[in-house]
């Protein structure tokens, strides 16, 4: 293990690290140089260890005092104070393979020698370190896949989005179809239409340069043997000048040919350099003819957007039609609600009416029943004192049940009063149990935390047996 694969700490950089990194509170204030090197000491080693543990695999306290269940033990009590000390030591010899240390001993644990724990430390340490490091480098590329998949989502929606309103924009309402369909085929026949026709005086335009071409060809070729002819006349000329010396009238009638000829050719190219500017002229027309059929497709374009605009501007005024129509049947629904009305205040006042005759009618009958009472009453006032008595006995009557009435309802009323106190004493005796709940689970968790602080403490007071040999 000499050939180590990791650096060898300094004593005091490794006391830095525990108190900075590994340990915290008081065990990071009493930690000292001499509890690990020089005299050490296993108690410090073994909470050092612990703590490492914790950080690295996140292993509790309460796991290095549990006694395997997978083991059967005749004597478990014996296994009490050693079983601390054998779990750590397990778990050190899983640790430490991956730190490249490979000859970790229990005697490491139960007596350490200096060099060899310093050699421990630094490789836990260097493993920490890269724990650390890696850890940052994954938390980042964590983050950074996060907010890609979040883009991607973001993007997907977008992209759904779009496709939906691409879908809207393709899709032409049922009430346009027609419209579209008509305006399809008139722009389908234009463009045949201009197509036709462009092609029709393409043809024409290559007809009438292929033929101008033609002439041209023909004109080049006379000119060229207009140029032979005068490159022989020019060579007779200078024969003729060599042999005529005596005859200067022949010269000079020789030379008013020449003239003439002469003339004659000049008239011949400028009439073919006018025909060549011609069927230059005609060449050029071309593109102006291109230029109109683009226009032409400009046009087109522009008489799709017409139609476009036409259609936006249908749609609309059919949302106002319908708007209208809406509103119209609205107005309808309320001038028959209207004329319900007044009929029902026409059948009403009819219903008034009838019940004003009805009451007439029975204000007469009342009349007439009153003469008949009168004369009845005059032949009963015998029995007058009979069915008053009888009457007194039914106020009486009356005024018995009204007043047993009003003691049932006094009854009632106190019965809701006190059950209104009732439902106060119920609330304030559970909210007093609430509170003696709350009270009994606080004092619970704070006598949880004492007997975990007594774990922690005994665990640091536990004596090894044999050390102290």
């Amino acid at each position: 293990m000499e050939t180590m694969t990791f650096p060898r700490y300094s004593p005091d950089d490794i006391i830095g690290y525990l108190r900075s990194h590994i340990l915290a509170g008081a065990e990071a204030r009493n930690l000292v140089k001499g509890d690990v090197f020089g005299t050490a000491k296993p108690e410090v080693l073994h909470m050092i260890y612990m703590r490492v543990l914790q950080k690295v695999y996140g292993i509790r306290l309460e796991h290095f005092y549990m006694m395997p269940v997978n083991v059967d033990i005749m004597y478990p009590q014996i296994f009490e104070g050693f079983l601390p000390v054998c779990n750590l030591y397990i778990h050190m010899e899983r640790l430490l393979p991956v730190c490249r240390i490979n000859d970790f001993h229990i005697a490491d644990v139960l007596n350490p020698k200096t060099k060899r724990t310093a050699r421990f430390l630094s490789g836990i340490l260097n493993f920490v370190n890269f724990r650390e490091l890696r850890r940052e480098v994954y938390l980042k590329l964590q983050l950074s896949y996060k907010s890609a998949v979040e883009k991607h989502q973001q993007l997907e929606t977008a992209n759904r989005e779009a496709a939906v309103k691409l879908e809207k924009l393709n899709t032409v309402p049922v009430e346009h179809q027609a419209e579209v369909k008509q305006l399809t085929e008139n722009i389908r026949e234009l463009e045949q239409l201009l197509r036709q026709d462009y092609r029709r005086k393409q043809t024409a335009l290559q007809e009438v340069i292929s033929q101008k071409k033609s002439d041209i060809a023909e004109s080049t070729r006379k000119l060229n043997e207009l140029k032979v002819t005068m490159a022989t006349l020019k060579e007779e000329q200078e024969q003729l000048k060599s042999k005529i010396v005596e005859s200067p009238e022949e010269l000079k009638n020789y030379k008013e040919l020449m003239k003439e000829t002469v003339k004659k050719l000049k008239k011949s190219k400028q009439e073919v350099i006018e025909k060549y500017e011609g069927y230059r002229d005609l060449v050029e027309v071309l593109p102006s003819c291109q230029l109109e059929v683009q226009l032409y497709q400009k046009k087109m374009e522009r008489q799709g957007a017409n139609v476009e605009r036409l259609a936006n501007v249908l749609s609309e005024v059919r949302n106002l039609e319908d708007q209208l129509e809406s509103a119209q049947i609205e107005l309808k629904k309320g001038k028959t609600d209207e004329m319900s009305l007044k009929r029902l205040v026409t059948a009403k006042h009819e219903k008034l009416s009838t019940a004003e005759i009805r009451m007439k009618k029975k204000r007469e009958d009342v009349e007439q029943y009153k003469h008949t009472v009168f004369e009845y009453c005059n032949r009963v006032q015998e029995k007058r004192g009979a069915v008053y008595d009888k009457v007194t006995a039914i106020h009486k009557e009356i005024q018995q049940t009204r007043f047993k009435i009003q003691q049932l309802l006094e009854n009632a009323e106190k019965e809701e009063m006190k059950a209104k106190e009732i439902y106060l004493n119920l609330k304030t005796g559970l909210e007093k149990r609430h509170d003696s709940l709350i009270k009994t689970a606080e004092s619970y968790a704070s006598s949880r935390e004492d007997t975990i602080a007594e774990l922690k403490n005994g665990l640091f007071r536990v004596q090894i047996p044999g050390s102290s040999s």
